[in-house]
């Protein structure tokens, strides 16, 4: 419940908007700063509301007194006819948090009263953020010690506590569902149910019903009402996979359920209040999609709030053998098999790798590799094919001298190094300067430093 300070001279009012509020809301009435200050430092209500056409309170006297205690932790919102309405503004801009005119509209006020609210709340929470960001790092299920998944956890634990919206993006297979799980496990909402909804893999003619729910023959072939996905969360977290696959029409409706939060089931009138809070991801480049016009620049804003965006694993290949090591002991358990490491020539194999399936690409190898050896061990030739033959390719010093094959190897490597000279021995920068992974630019410069090409060793020493 939302308790209101109405500061006016009008029972009338206070009488007027407790009723209209509802039940949501508590409507309490001061009429003098002696009353009003005490609540205000007792912190015993969430918004004050102040009326400037009281009759018997000059209107000077009552600005003064908002000026002085906008800096309060409790928002402020003006009420007040349009002759009024420049001093109300005035009060906008020192920092109150809205104005609506009088006679207010009660939905209008009842939705400002609940923001300036919930900004408040969030405004206390990020007083915490500072606090957890010096914390050991840790985040749920999510592995690996670089970084960059460094700075994914800190974000992440930043974000778990408050009510924001958070767009994780970044390339399929990087786990994008798992950094969502791990803002509503390490959050306030764990013990409540976290809801998944694969956008794409919804037909659009359903998308809308499966969201909102419906009722009874809203449309046919329904038998019975049904709640959707935003109301089975209730109050725990809604993660909407894919989000970039919604049609124009659907991004419609959702921004504005984000704006009013609330929703009706279709084929209903009743307004269900939106409680849960949204985590939003893509693999797509929403920015490019709102440039051509096929996704709403409004919900993206609206969405884009807090942006998480997941490392493609060959970024950060050092993480590889601790992620490739928890996949080799949980399927091991699962499938009973006795093997518990990778040769030191095998994970060589596997951090080379680009791995432009990322992470489920890696655990489907682990998968595969378990259940071929034969030993404790997984080796080389337990690996693929692929990564075996990419393997002798970079390794390979056997071609005949001055051959066209060994002209153009050579003439790689001559790239590569000078790249890594041009970023000043970053090789992160260099990879992506000749659109090449970091993994393929390390196997060149591998074979470099092996005598394949008198290279600079100078530009090779840093990452």
């Amino acid at each position: 419940m939302t308790r209101v300070c109405l500061f006016s001279e009008d029972r009338a009012l206070q009488s007027l908007l407790s009723s209209a509020l509802g039940k949501e809301f508590e409507v309490f009435l001061v009429s003098n700063v002696d009353q009003i200050e005490p609540a205000l430092s007792a912190q015993e209500c969430d918004v004050v509301l102040l009326d400037l056409n009281s009759h018997h309170l000059l209107v000077r006297e009552r600005i003064g007194f908002a000026q002085d205690h906008l800096g309060t932790a409790v928002p402020w919102v003006i009420l007040a006819d349009d002759g009024l309405r420049r001093r109300a503004e005035e009060l906008v801009s020192l920092g109150a948090y809205g104005y609506c005119r009088r006679p207010p509209s009660i939905r209008d006020l009842r939705t400002m009263l609940r923001r300036a609210h919930e900004s408040a709340a969030l405004k206390q929470q990020l007083e915490t953020v500072q606090e957890r960001m010096a914390l050991p790092v840790s985040c749920d299920r999510i592995i690996g010690s670089s970084q960059q998944m460094q700075q994914v956890y800190r974000l992440v634990r930043c974000v778990a506590d408050l009510n924001v919206s958070v767009l994780v993006t970044g390339q399929s297979g990087t786990g994008k569902e798992l950094v969502a799980r791990a803002i509503h496990n390490l959050g306030s909402r764990a013990s409540r149910p976290f809801v998944a909804v694969p956008c794409g893999a919804i037909p659009e003619t359903l998308i809308e019903a499966e969201l909102f729910g419906h009722e009874k023959g809203a449309y046919t072939g329904t038998v019975g009402s049904r709640a959707g996905f935003f109301e089975q969360a209730g109050d725990g977290t809604v993660f909407l996979d894919e989000i970039g696959e919604l049609s124009l029409m659907t991004q419609v409706k959702l921004l504005r359920v984000l704006q009013e939060r609330e929703f009706s089931r279709l084929g209903g009138n009743k307004l269900i209040p939106l409680k849960a809070r949204l985590v939003f991801a893509t693999n797509r480049n929403l920015a490019e999609m709102v440039a051509k016009s096929k996704f709403r620049e409004d919900l993206y804003y609206r969405i884009n709030v807090v942006k998480i965006e997941t490392p493609s694993l060959q970024d950060h290949p050092e993480d590889i053998p601790q992620i490739a090591s928890h996949f080799l002991r949980t399927y091991a358990q699962m499938y009973r098999k006795n093997v518990e490491r990778f040769e030191p020539e095998a994970m060589a194999v596997l951090q080379e790798h680009s791995w432009p399936g990322n992470v489920r690409e890696l655990e489907n190898l682990v998968q595969r590799a378990l259940v071929l050896a034969e030993g404790n061990t997984i080796r080389v030739a337990d690996l693929p094919q692929n990564l075996r033959k990419e393997e002798a390719m970079a390794l390979n010093a056997g071609m005949p001298a001055g051959s066209f094959e060994q002209q153009i190897h050579d003439f790689k490597i001559r790239l590569a190094t000078e790249a890594i000279r041009e970023m000043r021995g970053n090789k992160t920068l260099a990879a992506r300067s000749l659109h090449i992974s970091r993994a393929y630019l390390h196997r060149l410069v591998r074979v470099a430093e092996a005598g394949g090409f008198e290279a600079d060793s100078q530009g090779m020493v840093t990452e």
